[in-house]
């Protein structure tokens, strides 16, 4: 009986503490998803939109206060009354693209991950270095002054979906096309043949354990479409392939390849943990190319909550293999910020 009132006592401690939270976002990327999922393990939940999206966020009854700013670039002015909220941060693509590395390194409010893997992410030397290191296959890499010898696609630096990237089939294509190309940092990779595939981790420091959520592939424009079209009728169209990620859709690997991308995700974790300090957490992504032989080669790593996992709302065939309800990747943030609250151990998992 004791032991009994322990446990009702324990759980109403932790419903009272996670009360306590808030759990909030930028009005972007995968706000929505990440909200819900908040909602659904019982937090309240914050969105911070800019004028011309609070019409959208009103419209769903699981976010229960819409902090409206003129610009994402106003969002220090309202950190205070986040704070005193008590509310925690959930990083996705567009805290980067809008605020830029320096200001989410200096924001005050609780943030959920490490920081320190931004300097990482946004460095794509950085992360060629970091994918090597953890023994994961990575594309020839060639300098600006390099001979190419095959093809190449430039990308340029940031989470800019797809923006401020071209192809070039050879040396003379490169050379023509860099002398209009406006990105200051950039890296020039072999454009690899094959599959994309992102896939969605959810690394935890509570458990220790590494977890697949979901797989999707990227349909960009215009590169995607003129895939469609033979190559001896695409000669004189003078299109040149974009792409920009406008979409995406739900992929299942097959499962003999599963092993390696466990492998490879599990490498990647420990080599972080080498390069600085506390290593990643949460959620990221490996973006990766499968060729025709089986094989892997990882173009980037996202290490944050990716637009693909929006597919995932109600769950999916990988998150079901863990848990017996649906859970999104933004569900399972939240899952690991209560079970932190639980535990005594929400330091462990914030910035």
């Amino acid at each position: 009986m004791a032991a009994s009132k322990t446990r009702l006592s324990a759980r109403f401690v932790a419903r009272r503490a996670r009360q306590a939270y808030k759990i909030a976002t930028l009005g972007s990327h995968s706000a929505l998803q990440i909200l819900k999922g908040a909602r659904d393990e019982g937090f309240g939940t914050i969105c911070v939109a800019t004028s011309d999206r609070v019409s959208l966020y009103k419209r769903f009854k699981f976010i229960d206060n819409i902090y409206e700013i003129p610009k994402f670039s106003h969002f220090p002015k309202i950190e205070n009354k986040l704070i005193a909220d008590s509310a925690i941060i959930i990083p996705h693509g567009s805290f980067v693209a809008y605020l830029g590395i320096e200001k989410n390194k200096k924001m005050k409010v609780a943030y959920f991950g490490n920081k320190k893997v931004l300097d990482w992410e946004a460095d794509r030397l950085k992360q060629r270095e970091w994918m090597q290191k953890a023994h994961v296959p990575v594309p020839r890499r060639f300098s600006k002054h390099s001979k190419i010898n095959r093809p190449v696609i430039v990308k340029s630096y940031g989470a800019s979906g797809g923006h401020g990237y071209f192809f070039a089939k050879n040396q003379k294509e490169f050379e023509v096309r860099i002398k209009n190309f406006r990105a200051r940092d950039f890296i020039i990779q072999e454009y690899v043949i094959g599959v994309p595939l992102y896939i969605h981790y959810f690394y935890s420091p509570l458990s220790k354990t590494l977890e697949i959520l979901s797989i999707d592939k990227r349909y960009e424009t215009n590169v995607d479409s003129l895939g469609r079209i033979p190559s001896q009728n695409q000669q004189g169209l003078g299109i040149e392939p974009s792409f920009v990620v406008v979409g995406n859709s739900p992929l299942a690997l097959r499962e003999s390849l599963l092993v390696e991308a466990f492998a490879m995700g599990e490498r990647v974790v420990a080599t972080s943990k080498d390069l600085f300090a506390g290593g990643i957490w949460g959620p990221f992504c490996l973006e990766t190319i499968i060729t025709p032989q089986q094989k892997f080669s990882v173009i980037e790593i996202s290490c944050r909550i990716v637009a693909g996992t929006n597919l995932f709302i109600n769950g999916s065939p990988y998150a079901s293999l863990y848990y017996n309800k649906e859970v999104s990747t933004g569900r399972r943030i939240a899952i690991e910020i209560k079970e932190a609250i639980r535990t005594g151990k929400l330091k462990k998992i914030l910035n």
